[in-house]
């Protein structure tokens, strides 16, 4: 039986979803979360999941970076990016962070049911004529290579980085997380490591380079 998990902070459109996949897919158990916390928490519980319908922009999200946790975190679960910024620079990304695919968020109950049935039964999918309009944009390795460093982050670690983009110090990232001070400079020298930076300030800016811009729906 497939496992498919709906993830937006948008109660309407997470029932539509998550009814047009249980349509799709009528032996699949779906469940929904309005969250990144919940999702990650929700994967942990059940790591066989098969796929994640995922909204690039909700609590604890924002831009690529949920998509860069939960592929760092949950490689194995194939993601379906579901946004209303559908530009093909944009889907360009999604697939460099490693999305199965992306439906835009104007799609209809049988778009979003092809969608779903493809990615279970093929590993992809997006709309007719999408991938010849992102195969034509000028190539860049940028965002592979940066999902390829994210990758290596572990949950928490990840969590630290959020909080040094938000630009808290380690006490104060201590205070938030309920561990020592001394925990969280052993994460940001690991954070450093791994990411190839030399401080907090090119940390940040590694993360915030994942927003899509202010008007990001």
């Amino acid at each position: 039986m497939n496992r498919i998990l709906v993830a937006d902070d948008h109660p309407l459109f997470r029932a539509a979803l998550r009814q047009a996949a249980a349509a799709a897919v009528p032996d699949a158990e779906v469940g929904d979360v309005a969250d990144l916390d919940s999702l990650l928490g929700a994967l942990a519980a059940a790591p066989d999941t098969d796929l994640v319908l995922l909204d690039l922009r909700m609590p604890g999200s924002r831009g690529l970076s949920g998509l860069a946790a939960l592929r760092g975190q949950f490689p194995g679960v194939a993601v379906l990016v579901v946004s209303a910024h559908d530009e093909p620079s944009v889907v360009r990304r999604v697939l460099a962070h490693g999305a199965a695919g992306f439906l835009p968020k104007s799609a209809d109950p049988s778009a979003i049911a092809e969608a779903v049935r493809s990615v279970l039964e093929e590993g992809h999918w997006l709309p007719t004529g999408w991938a010849e309009a992102v195969a034509a944009l000028p190539a860049d390795a940028g965002d592979a290579q940066l999902a390829a460093k994210l990758s290596r982050l572990t949950e928490q670690q990840f969590r630290v980085l959020s909080m040094l983009a938000e630009g808290l110090l380690n006490k104060q990232i201590a205070d938030r997380l309920g561990v020592q001070e001394r925990t969280v400079k052993a994460h940001v020298t690991a954070i450093f490591e791994k990411l190839e930076v030399r401080n907090r300030t090119q940390a940040g800016v590694l993360l915030r380079s994942l927003d899509l811009g202010s008007n990001e729906p």
